[in-house]
């Protein structure tokens, strides 16, 4: 069996173990307590793997002490918190107590762990015992220094959380991001250098990419420094151990907090911004609160009735001056006049700072059906230089690229799509030759898929950025699709436009709420 093979089986086999919890826990509170047992796993190998070189070295008299530890960057932990004692002691009635005291030892012995681990977690959930002591042992079969090249925990790590975010719907997109369209802003920002940000961070899956990508491409992850904040405390939690557990040094701020109203980050100035913020936040804000805020200095103060545009603000406000961000939002930010949200989105294009903009394809995330798209935005376009048709090297100042990749994509199952490594390179190719920054190849616009706009352009559009009015249409030739392909086709563009038109709904309805028709009248 080769090692990809039994590292799935791992996966596989512990995801079926979640069913051993059913009936005693919600299944929303799985990933807490399967990656909290995985992460004290984990942990307590590296601990004995590092005792035992030790021993080796004869310097057995220094096994008990914390500094022989930390000195290698691997957690120092007492007897109660190793694994062979929760392994012995699984079939003890107190033994959700006992995982407990064993993370609670685990955090205080490791400054930077604080605020990590679960809280007396196991024993407020009032596990079944026999049912914690069979999960105890699935998860003692498992080697996690197997196969320290590929990952094994940290694959783990992505398994479940992919699949909690599946399976919780809605509330799986409070964490998790699907890691296709994390890869896809990894690769077109390419962060070597400097400090890489995250005002929404979930559970870190940005920033686990954004190594992945330096350890791909040869760099050296000690040249970038890690910043974020999250505002939900179980999902804090889980992105300092989905860090911790690949030895990524990250600043999340102190405590889990509003990025609006406890910016933890205040004089912050990055390099590179990546974020998924939650899609058309709404109430985000009182009405009169946040209205002279530092962030909108320059712009119209973002509406109250949707975040998308705070957001935008809050990113720009946080971008160094050769800095690039690329985000996700709703695709109704595009093109929405609403509440002054039209005069924010032109003033940012005047301002040149919109450096391309992405259609996705649909049924990509796990949370909604609204259709989504990626912003990118840079202060350094007069850096990205070119040679244009006639040889001269010149730069996209005053220009845009506008990518559809609506038509991109594969259907992982019924109701969800992914973009494959094809389809990123397509995309992250066509940006980068149109940044210039392609050896081998110039940038052409191509009918349909892309297209570099200038601001007149733009301009001519009302200002909206749906990348569709710039792509154009290829004609078809024939319709010669089988029935299937072709009908699977137009119900995703029917859930599309129902999603839009929901979403159009709201904003009709804000508008009437500006206007006093809150409410409908109704006959006497």
């Amino acid at each position: 069996m080769t090692k990809e093979k039994q590292s799935k089986t791992i996966e596989a086999t512990l995801w079926q173990s979640c069913d051993k919890l059913r009936g005693s826990v919600e299944s929303s509170e799985y990933k807490h307590v399967v990656l909290g047992l995985i992460f004290l796993k984990f942990s307590s190998d590296k601990f004995s793997q590092r005792r035992q070189q030790l021993i080796q070295e004869g310097k057995e008299k220094y096994c008990e002490m914390q500094d022989f530890y930390t000195m290698e960057n691997v957690f120092f932990l007492e007897e109660v918190s190793r694994w062979d004692f929760i392994a012995k002691n699984a079939h003890q009635n107190d033994i959700a107590l006992k995982i407990d005291t064993a993370l609670h030892k685990l955090e205080k012995n490791n400054p930077s762990l604080k605020g990590a681990l679960p809280d007396n977690y196991f024993s407020r959930l009032g596990l079944n015992p026999e049912k914690l002591a069979s999960l105890v042992s699935e998860i003692d079969n498992i080697n996690t220094l197997g196969d320290e090249q590929n990952d094994i925990v940290g694959r783990v790590y992505e398994y479940f959380l992919g699949n909690f975010a599946a399976k919780e719907g809605k509330g799986g997109g409070e964490f998790y991001t699907p890691k296709c369209v994390v890869q896809l802003l990894t690769q077109m920002l390419e962060p070597y250098q400097g400090i890489v940000y995250d005002p929404a961070c979930g559970s870190g899956g940005m920033f686990v990419q954004s190594i992945k990508f330096i350890n791909h491409h040869h760099g050296n992850k000690k040249e970038i420094a890690i910043y974020g904040q999250e505002y939900t405390q179980t999902t804090y939690k889980l992105a300092k151990m989905n860090l911790a557990i690949r030895a990524i040094s990250a600043n999340l701020g102190a405590v889990p907090a509003d990025t609006f109203f406890n910016d933890q980050h205040p004089d912050l100035k990055a390099d590179f911004i990546m974020a998924n913020p939650p899609f058309n936040q709404k109430e985000w804000r009182g009405k009169n609160e946040l209205t002279h805020d530092s962030r909108w200095a320059g712009y119209p103060v973002p509406p109250t009735g949707n975040a998308n545009y705070a957001w935008i603000l809050h990113m720009l406000s946080k971008l160094s001056v050769n800095g690039t961000a690329g985000f996700v939002l709703a695709n109704g930010s595009m093109s929405s006049n609403t509440s002054g949200e039209g005069e924010i989105r032109q003033q940012i294009i005047n301002n040149d700072l919109v450096d391309c903009m992405i259609a996705l394809p649909g049924q990509l995330f796990y949370t909604t059906q609204i259709p989504v798209c990626l912003w990118f935005l840079t202060r350094n376009k007069r850096q990205q230089t070119f040679k244009d048709e006639r040889g001269s090297h010149r730069n996209r100042t005053g220009e845009t690229l506008f990518i559809d990749a609506r038509n991109l994509g594969s259907m992982t199952d019924r109701v969800h799509k992914h973009l494959s490594p094809d389809d990123l390179q397509k995309i992250t190719r066509t940006y980068h030759a149109w940044r210039g920054e392609v050896k081998d190849g110039d940038y052409q616009d191509e009918l349909g898929f892309c297209k570099s706009a200038t601001l007149a352009d733009i301009k001519a559009n009302d200002f909206v950025l749906t990348p569709g009015r710039y792509v154009g249409v290829v004609e078809e030739e024939d319709d010669s699709e089988a029935y299937e392909i072709a009908m699977q086709a137009l119900t995703q563009t029917l859930f599309q436009q129902m999603a839009e038109a929901k979403e159009l709904d709201q904003d009709i309805k804000q508008n009437l709420k500006n206007l006093g028709y809150e409410k409908p009248l109704h006959k006497a």
